[in-house]
């Protein structure tokens, strides 16, 4: 059984429906996932050993030291492999004379993204591996099924309940993978679609599993900015095709922070910002690409110009408003490099995941990447645990939930206050004292995990509310700053900076 239908999931079923049948259980109907909303590209070294070794390089670079060196040369050793299996299997990425058309983005010693229609390597990935998935015979996908808890017997994983009218039903599977995508909705900016509230991270802890580096949020640096739009990522290809960010005065300000100015990596450009926009006392500043052609930004950028267009700005002759979103969730469930987590029987792979692959910072459009890797290793161990392992006799049965919601306005309030508390205390810049009134905030809904709630939204509300308190006091814990976590309090990276710090339910209860 996989839970999640983004590039990990898709990629773990096709795996796993080689010699088991699969069950994918998609929260939402239609193509939602962030991996569907991914614009750059994915990062891959075709080339030589060397390109392969540079790619590690710059990944264990920007992850500021903390990345797991095994983890990463099976990211960069194995990507070939698979990104020319997603060709064979009909991918179409852009291509430039008799090659690929290759992009460069922060952080980057040399140009490797490969990307599709444009600024549209999301929805060119998600929808040939959707079409894969679905004329499979081994494969069933359910839409529109919520997963409400992970169903542990005997201890193991061997099923989830879902969510059913009211009730719950425990559905039994020899294996289970999470790939529930990210959790961008604690947060009031975020650049995740409404799907990312954490649903993975938070069924896993309450499982017994161990989650690990959940200090570790990315915040992109350029999302649209304009009253009354959406937080619409802007791809960090821009820049790496020559766009400059500039403050409120006009001025281009990166060569103050990093010697590769607009290419540098997502947190130093992120905290940049933040800085001129503190400095200047305005809530964005600009990204500015009116100084190419018009006719080549509709073909390079063809869904960000038309957004932008949408709500009124010209990227051919306005420079864009821009500020940082909360992005990608860096840790997650702690897993090995065969996606397999603490407790038996579950596995989890994607954003959902961590590896260590990351560090504490990811390198621009290694995502992808890790899906289509990962995502196949994940696939090929479950389905051998099981084969192995068989199913405990757990019938399909129901269950009543227990509880009526505290309705639809309390819960929309409850959200909105924890997702204000953490862009307040837990954002880009974060103190002891933030942290500490983040967390003394949020306790005030901790009410909410006294019940099993019997409907989608309080059961997110909840699930929301448990992986914010477990950022944030994951934050607290790290005295000191290392790549996408930054403290004020403690500038440095600390004693025992290369600790990876875990939490599990039984350390929190005693």
């Amino acid at each position: 059984m996989i839970v999640g239908g983004g590039v990990a999931g898709l990629r773990a079923a096709l795996e796993a429906a080689r010699s088991r049948r699969v069950l994918l259980l998609n929260k939402e109907r239609g193509n939602k996932s962030n991996s569907a909303y991914a614009q750059g590209g994915i990062a891959v070294a075709l080339g030589r050993r060397e390109d392969r070794e540079a790619h590690a390089a710059d990944t264990i670079r920007t992850g500021r030291g903390l990345c797991r060196p095994e983890t990463v040369r099976i990211l960069v050793n194995e990507g070939p492999g698979r990104v020319r299996e997603l060709i064979r299997w009909g991918v179409r990425f852009d291509r430039s004379g008799r090659g690929f058309a290759l992009a460069h983005e922060g952080a980057h010693s040399r140009r490797r993204i490969l990307r599709a229609r444009g600024d549209g390597i999301g929805a060119e990935l998600t929808s040939t591996l959707i079409g894969l998935v679905q004329a499979h015979p081994h494969i069933t996908v359910a839409h529109g099924c919520f997963t409400a808890d992970l169903l542990v017997e005997q201890g193991r994983c061997t099923g989830v309940w879902t969510l059913e009218r009211g009730y719950r039903r425990a559905i039994a599977a020899g294996a289970v993978i999470l790939a529930t995508g990210g959790v961008g909705q604690v947060y009031l900016r975020t650049t995740n679609p409404p799907v990312a509230t954490g649903d993975g991270l938070a069924m896993a802890y309450r499982a017994g599993a161990v989650l690990e580096d959940l200090e570790f949020v990315q915040f992109h640096p350029t999302a649209l900015a304009v009253p009354g739009a959406p937080t619409f990522l802007l791809s960090e290809a821009m820049r790496g095709e020559g766009a400059v960010l500039r403050n409120a005065a006009g001025e281009a300000f990166m060569a103050r922070y990093d010697r590769r100015r607009d290419l540098a990596p997502r947190d130093v450009v992120a905290r940049a910002i933040w800085e001129e926009m503190a400095a200047a006392g305005t809530d964005h500043v600009q990204l500015d690409v009116t100084a190419l052609p018009r006719a080549w930004l509709r073909e390079r950028f063809p869904l960000i110009a038309r957004t932008c267009a949408r709500y009124g700005v010209d990227i051919a002759t306005t420079p864009i408003p821009v500020a940082p979103a909360a992005h990608f969730m860096i840790g997650g469930v702690q897993t090995d490099v065969w996606g397999a987590t603490s407790l038996p029987g579950l596995y989890a792979v994607g954003e959902t995941a961590c590896t260590g692959v990351h560090g504490a910072n990811r390198l621009a459009s290694n995502s992808l990447l890790e899906g289509v890797v990962f995502g196949a290793r994940t696939g090929k161990a479950a389905a051998r645990y099981a084969r192995v392992a068989g199913a405990i006799n757990a019938m399909s049965r129901a269950r009543a939930a227990g509880a009526a919601s505290p309705g639809v306005p309390r819960l929309t309030e409850i959200r909105a206050d924890v997702r204000r508390l953490m862009w307040e205390g837990v954002g880009l810049v974060r103190s002891a004292d933030s942290l500490a009134r983040t967390i003394k905030g949020l306790r005030r809904f901790d009410w909410l995990h006294e019940s099993a709630w019997s409907d989608r939204e309080a059961l997110e509300a909840q699930n929301l509310h448990l992986v914010a308190t477990l950022i944030a006091e994951a934050a607290l814990r790290r005295r000191g700053s290392l790549g996408s976590h930054f403290r004020s309090d403690y500038a440095t990276k600390g004693p025992g900076w290369r600790r990876h710090f875990s939490v599990a339910a039984s350390d929190r209860t005693g």
